[in-house]
């Protein structure tokens, strides 16, 4: 089976909620990014910072049961059901019990724990 991973443009930094104002001011004031909060209506993330990072956005993710921080990446491609079969041909489970999202999509992890999205393009 013939599968193209790219990279998606969106990463997901997931922020225990004691360090989230701190963090979102780092991108804000000291780095002078473009940072603007967007609404999220999610059960394990209650605040999310779209930040401007180049060509790709940066979501900085409040999670109030988090105590360290965790980076998440987004992988495209054609087709999700045929990646996901070659993904399990290969020993590599979906783990969507991580974060609610939509049926098109899953989450996956590297052998060491990276988490990616994985959705059409």
């Amino acid at each position: 089976m013939d599968i193209k991973f790219e990279a998606g443009i969106n990463i997901a930094i997931k922020i225990p909620k004691s360090k989230y104002e701190k963090t979102v001011a780092f991108y804000k004031d000291i780095l002078k990014l473009e940072v603007e909060e967007k609404p999220i209506t999610n059960p394990t993330v209650s605040r999310t910072h779209e930040v401007k990072f180049g060509h790709n956005i940066i979501w900085l993710d409040c999670v109030d049961s988090y105590t360290h921080s965790e980076t998440w990446l987004q992988l495209t491609v054609p087709n999700v059901e045929k990646a996901t079969e070659y993904l399990l041909s290969n020993g590599v489970e979906t783990c969507d019990e991580l974060e609610a999202l939509p049926k098109n999509m899953h989450w996956i992890q590297d052998p060491a724990g990276t988490v990616f999205n994985l959705q059409t393009k």
